[in-house]
């Protein structure tokens, strides 16, 4: 995992090695262990690189890489499968003088052309420079794990893994106010309706699975989507059976998130995906004579605090586990510093926690870890999926298994919305679509702390970044979640929490052939007799402790943010933060009168955290 970025323009005096080099700099973090630069023959192109080093350590690997005397290529992320890809393109006449995944993307592309983004089962963001075609292919992997930003004007594109290797440039830093309206009030961090947009203006990111191409020459820019999950598959195949496969898909796509060159951890949370990770890894790097530790977040007194069933796990696998307590006073002196790896607003005191479990595992030396994220979605494990899944029985008049499947999930304590606008959306599920959109409007022109002033800058923009889906079944809902809105952002705090350290974060759930599989199965597989998870629950069962298996107390990722938005120090910061927003007249002066609203980090209309979000990122 590292840091890209690149100059491509015709006008060759706007490729130079010192902006190389400042576009590098400025992604330092993300890279500790090598820096390199490269500006091609004829002076069109430019490439930088900050070098995190994984895989092959040795110098042969290091970038920006060469290959064939044409194709020169920046590459942030892994190729899980590549020796498997190596061993058929050696077949196909190709050499390689490294051992790192790196060179099989040149000879894949070589071979494959863009084709070759189906082959690969990875996280990535790379850019190959042609020097044959004189034009630039890059390309991000299919969930989102990487981040690839870019800016194009008349004269020049640019790219980099963060937006600051653009502003390091001289690229304006230009908020998007539309944008900032509509995290203040739906707390939105993207933009559901146009995956590129950011809180920027003038610097779009790459969507996942997408490419694109850019010829300087006549500054043409083409993106095109190279791979959809298919939503509408469907397995018939029995429950048993089912689980035998996702098994192994599963345990091989740890295996391959297992190749490293450098020590493996994982993080542990106390839940079902993340000790699931760790039972397998412990199966395959024990068998390997392997050393692994693990890191979590505990906050002793909190009422959702994992540590019990850390604890459990910590004994039921005799696994190493080391544990932080991050406090709001650490949060507040290293609150600017995360806001600048972030770059862009987060939702809550969680990506703090998140933050300070990866700067551990890099205190242990560790460069790699394995998380679960991912696995909520693609597997059904909100509680709120429960009433689309009532839902779509529902819709196909099952009423008594609805009635059932409703009566063991308020059984188990799932928390989710049932009435009869749930009955309503099972038959009439566009207008029901219609109406969610409608309620998102008006709760950004009635929110009672906007400004006149900015209502008014951006009147006739109102509806622009609001979309619901139209949901008729469960894999609606989770595909939206997976491919178009939510779980993108989650690989975004990721990524920037684990690389401010130079980590590299591995997510054995978004292997491509996994999600899938899991997608095309019946949605009773996903959620049954009253559990969420159900397929992953009943894999574990008599694997993992039953306490962790059919725990129903679904608990995010969460510190205790209520008690410290109490606390006088943060109360202090979010008053400087109203202050400030009131200034900009972005709300209202009255919003200076009211009492501070301390919320856990996963409430809705988390108002306070947003300010001091918003504050932040407009005072940079």
């Amino acid at each position: 995992m590292c840091g890209i970025a690149g100059i491509i323009s015709a006008k060759t005096s706007l490729v130079q090695l010192p902006l190389l080099k400042k576009m590098s700099g400025a992604l330092a973090h993300r890279g500790p262990d090598g820096e390199g630069h490269w500006i091609s023959r004829q002076g069109q192109a430019g490439l930088a690189h900050r070098r995190l080093k994984i895989i092959d350590l040795s110098e042969s690997a290091a970038q920006p890489m060469h290959y064939l005397d044409r194709y020169s290529i920046v590459f942030n992320g892994e190729i899980y499968n590549y020796l498997e890809l190596k061993k058929e393109l050696k077949k196909a006449g190709y050499y390689f003088i490294s051992n790192s995944d790196t060179e099989v993307i040149l000879a894949a592309y070589d071979y494959y052309k863009e084709d070759c983004l189906h082959y690969f089962d990875g996280m990535f963001a790379f850019a190959i420079w042609d020097e044959v075609d004189q034009a630039l292919f890059a390309a991000r992997d299919r969930f989102g794990e990487k981040p690839l930003y870019y800016f194009k004007n008349g004269e020049q594109f640019m790219f980099g893994s963060e937006m600051k290797a653009l502003w390091a440039v001289g690229v304006h830093r230009t908020v998007e106010m539309k944008m900032v309206l509509n995290y203040i009030t739906l707390g939105y961090v993207q933009n559901p309706s146009n995956k590129a947009q950011t809180f920027f203006r003038d610097i779009y990111s790459l969507p996942p699975a997408h490419h694109l191409y850019y010829r300087p020459s006549d500054s043409s820019l083409r993106i095109e989507e190279y791979w959809r999950l298919d939503k509408q598959a469907m397995i018939r195949i029995p429950e048993k059976d089912a689980m035998e496969r996702m098994e192994e898909l599963l345990t091989g796509s740890i295996h391959k998130r297992l190749r490293s060159d450098v020590p493996v951890g994982a993080s542990l949370s106390g839940g079902l995906d993340s000790s699931t990770i760790v039972f397998y890894m412990q199966q395959q790097l024990r068998s390997a004579a392997r050393q692994y530790q693990t890191f979590s977040a505990v906050f002793p007194g909190f009422e959702n605090d994992e540590h019990a069933y850390i604890m459990q796990l910590v004994k039921n696998l005799h696994v190493d586990n080391f544990t932080t307590t991050p406090n709001v006073l650490h949060m507040v002196d290293e609150f600017e510093k995360l806001c600048d790896h972030q770059e862009e607003p987060f939702p809550s005191s969680s990506i703090y926690a998140q933050y300070k479990v990866y700067e551990l595992a890099t205190a242990h030396q560790v460069k790699v870890v394995l998380d679960g994220q991912g696995a909520d979605e693609v597997l059904a494990g909100y509680h709120k999926y429960a009433h689309w899944y009532l839902q779509e029985m529902i819709s196909r008049y099952r009423f008594k298994a609805a009635s059932h499947e409703k009566s063991m999930l308020l059984e188990n304590n799932v928390q989710f919305k049932w009435g009869i606008k749930n009955l309503v959306a099972a038959f009439l599920p566009s207008h029901a679509s219609i109406a969610l959109e409608k309620r998102e409007y008006n709760r950004i022109i009635h929110h009672a702390d906007i400004s006149r002033e900015m209502l008014g800058n951006l009147r006739g923009r109102e509806w622009e970044g609001i979309h619901k889906p139209i949901v008729t079944k469960l894999n609606d809902i989770l595909y939206f979640n997976t491919m178009e809105y939510g779980l993108e952002e989650l690989l975004r705090y990721a990524d920037r929490s684990s690389m401010a350290h130079g980590l590299e974060v591995r997510l054995p759930y978004l292997n491509p052939e996994f999600v899938q599989f899991v997608f095309s199965l019946p949605s009773k597989y996903k959620i049954k007799e009253g559990y969420t998870k159900h397929l992953l629950r009943k894999l574990m069962d008599h694997k993992l402790p039953h306490s962790i298996v059919w725990r129903t107390d679904k608990v995010a990722f969460e510190p205790p943010q209520k008690q410290w938005m109490e606390s006088p120090q943060l109360k202090d910061y979010v008053f400087e933060a109203k202050q400030s927003l009131v200034d900009e007249r972005i709300l209202k002066p009255q919003v200076l009168q009211k009492k501070p609203r301390p919320l856990s980090a996963h409430a809705p209309d988390n108002f306070d955290w947003r300010y001091l979000c918003i504050s932040r990122l407009l005072h940079k």
